[in-house]
């Protein structure tokens, strides 16, 4: 970017080269037959009586604009969820339908935090929690998680990160880009951090419908104390596969909501109605879809995690999401970004490094269960010729 360019870019703006993603995608360009478990987005299609139920508003003309805070019957059924699923008991009025999880991240930053503030993330986790933290001239506080917690957020590790000028604690949960799980009882003690530093939790549970085992979603505004101080961010993304229909949602006390609600108002007016009927339908519709979908990716991990075993790469143990965090870097003796693009490039896998997500080392990759377990089989046995490749090139004597 030339120096003319770049000074007429605001300083808001961190990110001014070439993504690596953008790097990938440019590589991938000239490929065939990539296999791709990069992305969060599940190759599973949108379960069709949710599909017929958007067709159906479209029938019916429901392409005007809707209610600020989302289609009345639809945050009545958002509320009836959460509370289904042990979460906190909302009025149809505390909840705001938003287009996309990730943009009620930015709705959430811009409406809580003073340039200054500190907000507590995760990290590795969810890069746009960074970068709406940036727009809002707010200090990013990453708490670096590693192997030794299975890549879950501790209360200890929070509370070394805590100064007078935390205003926001992050919790992801599961996490993205690690699969893991923060276990009830760690999140009980990360309320009562809270509660006693009076910081406000945005409770990021939009995985939650998809874990794994005995794992188990404690919601965060539930718990005694953290109604009042918690916004619980969740949407229709990864459990019901409407990536495509950008419906989320936010949900908190009304004394925060009721601004709150205004800024989302200004940006997006309301959430295409189509989406939201559509929604609808996914919410008071037949539920197998959503258990059917979580076995699906539960046997697809299972073949992933078999594979990376059979290399000797170590990963997080994946409890939920649809992800697997693996430290490709100790396995290849390259960084994990060089490794991303070689094995796109040579193997014609497209998964993403860690660092795209904040990872303080560049070690790890997160990879997607987004493919049928034969071509996750397929992806692990050219993964496999890839590394034995760089394996071999480190063991060469130098020329």
């Amino acid at each position: 970017m030339s120096e003319l360019h770049a000074n007429r870019l605001a300083n808001r703006i961190k990110l001014k080269d070439e993504h690596i993603i953008t790097r990938m995608a440019n590589i991938a360009e000239g490929l065939t037959d990539v296999i791709k478990l990069g992305r969060g987005d599940p190759d599973l299609d949108t379960p069709a009586h949710i599909v017929k139920a958007g067709q159906d508003a479209l029938g019916r003309g429901e392409t005007h604009y809707g209610h600020p805070l989302g289609l009345p019957a639809l945050r009545k059924a958002i509320a009836e969820n959460i509370k289904a699923h042990g979460g906190a008991d909302y009025s149809p009025d505390e909840i705001v339908v938003t287009p996309g999880g990730q943009h009620a991240m930015f709705v959430i930053a811009l409406s809580l935090l003073n340039p200054g503030d500190e907000i507590i993330v995760p990290c590795p986790g969810y890069n746009p929690y960074s970068q709406a933290a940036e727009l809002s001239d707010a200090t990013v506080v990453p708490v670096r998680m590693s192997m030794e917690t299975n890549f879950t957020l501790t209360a200890e590790m929070v509370a070394k990160h805590i100064t007078p000028k935390s205003r926001v604690l992050v919790l992801i949960n599961p996490n993205n880009p690690t699969g893991t799980v923060t276990a009830p009882d760690e999140v009980e003690k990360i309320a009562k951090l809270a509660i006693e530093h009076d910081l406000i939790v945005i409770s990021d549970e939009i995985y939650a419908r998809l874990t794994y085992g005995n794992q188990r979603i404690q919601p965060v505004a539930s718990l005694p104390g953290m109604r009042e101080r918690t916004i619980t961010l969740s949407g229709f993304s990864k459990a019901y596969a409407m990536t495509g229909w950008r419906v989320g949602y936010f949900a908190g006390p009304r004394e925060l909501i009721v601004a709150m609600a205004e800024v989302n108002h200004a940006f997006a007016i309301s959430v295409a109605s189509v989406s939201q009927h559509a929604a609808l339908a996914a919410l008071t519709g037949p539920q197998e879809c959503v258990e059917e979908m979580r076995k699906t990716y539960d046997e697809r991990r299972k073949a992933l995690c078999a594979g990376l075993d059979a290399m000797g790469i170590r990963y997080a143990e994946p409890q939920g999401a649809f992800y697997v965090y693996a430290d490709v870097a100790a396995a290849t003796g390259i960084p994990a970004s060089q490794f991303c693009e070689r094995l796109l490039a040579e193997g014609k896998v497209m998964i993403y490094p860690g660092t795209i997500y904040g990872d303080y080392v560049d070690d790890y990759v997160r990879m997607s269960l987004t493919q049928p377990v034969p071509r996750i089989e397929e992806a692990i046995g050219r993964m496999k010729a890839v590394v034995d490749t760089i394996r071999a090139e480190r063991k060469a004597p130098a020329a």
